[in-house]
């Protein structure tokens, strides 16, 4: 790592990038950010790399889900703590139906940058830059607004510190204790088949506390009952940020990117050649690789070579997002590719950027049962392989959202008007987020049988 430092990936080839018109203002913010401390510490990222060793090993099992992008408009403790409740809930579910632990990794904090498939876009004869998320530019249609602005990097950590806090509070302090599953349960959530399938675990898990208790075993002195760690992710899109939270480890002497606990690189700038596998590889974080159909097994083992030349297990996440139709052509001979070369990498699954269409009313979204379909068929081709189906990557909201077709609630694509908020891409809401978790106990447990 001698040829590496935080700036070196400013020489490569960079995609994905905002045109910023003011140069010397980005470089004051890059200053100032460079000097606030950072959001995630060393030590907590050497703890979900061990952890995610374990999901490596198929000892453990990643559940990664959150918003498609954060905004400013939206935050409030109120969006943190639903998000973070279902997580907490389809954890419990994995943990206690799927019989495995369960590494929760949250696309939060950090999650405002999104990648966009043309440079700029087009209303009523008038081309602005696209809206590139609220790090970068505004979602509002005006040359003001999406003209990219250095200073949002200084909201988007404040918001980040704000979402860190909340996260560490609502983990530590009761929200997260098993005595108060019952209480978990979002309002919206109630009253349909999920709400009695759901009540059924909560009452089995308070009656194995209650024995637990009995025999001398409580939250007092087992602190995990009534603790637990919610680690955070998101996409390393704008460098000039993740640059800015990069620090040297006292105690190693490492570098890693404090802008979250867990990074990964977007389908559209997995270059192994670019900026964002140079900056990359240099961070001792666990880092993601999102693989879509055009990933070959030449560049997936060059990737491999690159972002984890230690070989070491925790590392490297490959998170495949293939769409339904096109997993089974292409992931049983990237699981080849790696087992013949011994590569040591954690197999996740993102069924949501494969299987986006466009409805006949003009509204883009995700039907559920295309999303089940692709993680059954994750799961089938892992046993086939003889290798391990490690974790998922879901894009959720805590929010009651009507974005994604199908699922509990039977989502059509006439009532996806009612409540379709999302700033870029449709989000499972809590109810689809909760059966999806069944679902994928059901899968783990078959798995692990």
């Amino acid at each position: 790592m001698k040829d590496w430092n935080p700036s070196s990936w400013i020489d490569k080839e960079i995609k994905q990038q905002p045109v910023y018109p003011d140069i010397e203002k980005l470089k004051e913010v890059e200053d100032t950010i460079s000097k606030f401390p950072p959001l995630v510490f060393a030590g907590e990222v050497r703890n979900l790399k061990q952890d995610l060793k374990e999901a490596t090993e198929g000892k453990a099992f990643l559940l990664q889900g959150g918003d498609c992008a954060e905004s400013f408009a939206e935050f409030s403790a109120d969006n943190i703590r639903d998000t973070f409740k279902v997580i907490l809930q389809m954890a419990v579910v994995l943990t206690f139906s799927g019989g495995c632990p369960v590494v929760k990794v949250g696309r939060m904090a950090g999650q405002f940058a999104k990648p966009r498939s043309s440079d700029f876009e087009e209303k009523d004869g008038i081309k602005l830059p696209s809206y590139r998320g609220d790090i970068i530019n505004d979602i509002t249609f005006t040359k003001e607004g999406r003209t990219p602005d250095p200073k949002r990097m200084i909201r988007a950590y404040n918001q980040s510190v704000a979402t860190h806090n909340l996260l560490r509070a609502f983990a530590r302090g009761g929200l997260a204790d098993l005595h108060e599953i019952h209480r978990w349960n979002l309002g919206f959530v109630k009253d349909n088949r999920l709400d009695s399938r759901y009540k059924v675990l909560t009452d089995k898990i308070t009656e194995s506390l209650a024995f637990m208790n009995a025999c001398g075993i409580n939250s007092e002195n087992t602190p995990n009952i009534k603790q637990t760690v919610v680690y955070t992710s998101h996409e390393a899109l704008l460098l000039n940020y993740e640059k800015a939270l990069t620090r040297k480890d006292s105690t190693s002497g490492d570098w890693y990117d404090c802008s979250a606990h867990m990074l990964w690189i977007g389908d559209r700038t997995r270059d192994v050649n670019g900026a964002h596998v140079e900056f990359l590889r240099g961070v001792k974080n666990p880092i993601g690789v999102k693989a879509g159909p055009t990933m070959s097994t030449t560049e997936l083992i060059k990737l491999t070579d690159i972002l984890n030349p230690e070989n070491e297990a925790g590392r490297l996440n490959v998170i495949v997002r293939m769409g339904a139709e096109e997993i089974g052509k292409y992931l049983p001979k990237l699981i080849k590719a790696i087992e013949r070369e011994g590569k040591k990498v954690l197999w996740s699954i993102d069924p949501m950027h494969g299987n986006t269409i466009k409805t006949s009313n003009n509204y883009k979204t995700r039907p559920f049962n295309n999303i089940l379909k692709e993680v059954e068929r994750f799961f089938e081709i892992h046993k086939a392989e003889g290798t391990y189906a490690g974790g998922v990557h879901l894009e959720m909201t805590g929010q009651n959202v009507t974005e994604c077709i199908g699922g509990a609630r039977e989502i059509t694509e006439e009532t996806l008007c009612s409540r379709y908020n999302t700033h870029c891409d449709p989000r499972l809401n809590a109810d689809q987020a909760l059966e999806m978790a069944f679902l994928i106990a059901d899968m783990l447990k078959k798995a692990r049988a």
